[in-house]
């Protein structure tokens, strides 16, 4: 009950409140964003969500468009910016999601939205993952987020979505509190983000 109709309704009714109650922060991060880094202020990109519907994710931007003498764009870390590293640290960069979670996108507690071109690569257990909405936070982010390896990060996934429920989430919630204010497993050992994730087909 808790999965197919309560966690929904919360996830509206808090989005909704969020929204209205950090609309003074939000404006004030896109415009040091537009002074800082340019436009746009927001990164949107499309994830797959709940049974692998693809669907326009918001973040807002941490990275310029610099290139190289060949057009093509420099490594993360080159283009990331020190205020860039700020929002990723505090997570303030995944404010825009709200919007996803309120439109019904993604919720507040689920596994993580990865890449498109990462689904042909899913063996059938990590496609467990998609069986639930893509959350704003989840228990891999909880538990080292970035610097997990992609098998730890995909079990703590499919762990979560094996044992959905109300405390789980109200864990996952408090643990992502403490994990923004102590800053850790922002990125991987040696990347400014996480590695790619290459395939794994073991059934």
């Amino acid at each position: 009950m808790y999965q197919k109709y309560v966690k929904r309704m919360v996830d509206i009714i808090l989005s909704l409140f969020a929204l209205i109650f950090l609309l003074p922060v939000l404006i004030v991060i896109a415009l040091l964003i537009r002074f800082k880094i340019g436009s746009p202020v927001l990164f949107v990109q499309t994830r797959p969500g709940l049974n692998e519907k693809l669907f326009k994710m918001y973040k807002f931007r941490t990275m310029t468009n610099e290139q190289d003498a060949t057009g093509q764009l420099l490594p993360d870390e080159l283009r990331l910016t020190r205020f860039g590293k700020l929002l990723r640290a505090t997570s303030l960069d995944e404010l825009p999601e709200l919007f996803n979670i309120l439109i019904g996108d993604m919720s507040f507690v689920g596994p993580r939205p990865l890449l498109v071109q990462y689904l042909d690569l899913y063996n059938l257990r990590q496609k467990k993952r998609h069986k639930v909405r893509p959350g704003l936070t989840g228990y891999a982010q909880v538990s080292g987020r970035n610097s997990l390896s992609w098998t730890e990060r995909f079990e703590r996934d499919i762990e979560y979505v094996e044992n959905i429920s109300w405390l789980l989430d109200l864990k996952i919630i408090f643990m992502t509190v403490y994990k923004v204010f102590k800053q850790e497993g922002i990125t991987s050992e040696d990347s400014a983000t996480m590695k790619p994730f290459e395939g794994n087909f073991d059934e």
